[in-house]
């Protein structure tokens, strides 16, 4: 009992040695989104801080990345064929899901983070959408999310880098992240991980806003604010240019 006792008195300041923190920052924190907006770049970077130095035999140092945007509920709808034409079967609502949700990681996600830690700190597509609302007629809505997931992974809404982070000297790292330009306006987190041992070992967390300017801004709040109003210029918009491109067709054809 005593020479156990010693060995945890010893192993008292290896413990200090291995306390890691995490120093984020992004290169803007405010993004403005126009009518021209062809997608951006978001460049994250960070340090790992430390009290004093790192023993050998601590393991391997990884870090994650995460960027979330505002939370939305999505209908999802099943189609079905019926009677020779596609219709729609079956629908469920997924609650709170990301409208915008993107990995980087300085290795395969899977291996250098466990399953549980995963869980604990919703990291992961399979964790990214999670809430299904109940349905009495459908057994499991596991796959409507999976769907949601496989549509927005198309569209560039989700994506995840493996081996994307750069990790320097296991203090410097850095990502660039290609933000589509179908963002939603609202307020973006990035959050950072650090693993040691497929274990989260200390985390931060930094704000992002994203934001309308100009015509993009004024026609957005106005589809919030004033849907019918909205329409009413949609339809009249779309009337003005059928009759300007029949005018000017009918002017060429005079000629």
């Amino acid at each position: 009992m005593l020479w156990r006792m010693l060995t945890v008195l010893l192993a008292l300041p290896c413990l200090s040695w291995a306390e890691e923190t995490v120093v984020t920052g992004v290169s803007h924190s405010r993004f403005s989104l126009n009518a021209a907006l062809d997608g951006s770049e978001l460049f994250i970077f960070g340090a790992v801080r430390r009290d004093a130095p790192i023993p050998d035999n601590a393991g391997k140092l990884d870090v994650v990345i995460t960027v979330r945007g505002p939370e939305q509920d999505v209908t999802v709808r099943h189609k079905s064929r019926r009677f020779g034409i596609w219709v729609n079967t079956a629908a469920v609502e997924v609650l709170d899901a990301p409208s915008y949700y993107a990995i980087a990681a300085s290795g395969p996600l899977d291996e250098i983070l466990s399953e549980s830690d995963r869980l604990r700190y919703n990291i992961g597509m399979d964790h990214a959408v999670r809430r299904i609302a109940s349905h009495p007629k459908i057994a499991s809505a596991r796959p409507f999310s999976d769907a949601l997931v496989r549509l927005r992974e198309k569209s560039g809404l989700y994506t995840q880098e493996d081996g994307a982070v750069a990790l320097a000297e296991d203090t410097l790292f850095q990502v660039g992240l290609e933000l589509p330009a179908n963002l939603v306006e609202g307020d973006y987190s990035a959050e950072f991980f650090l693993v040691r041992n497929r274990r989260v070992i200390d985390r931060g967390e930094t704000g992002i806003i994203v934001q309308k300017t100009g015509v993009g801004r004024w026609l957005y709040n106005l589809s919030q604010e004033e849907p019918l109003l909205y329409g009413i210029l949609s339809v009249a918009l779309a009337l003005a240019a059928g009759w300007t491109a029949a005018t000017a067709f009918r002017l060429a054809r005079r000629r």
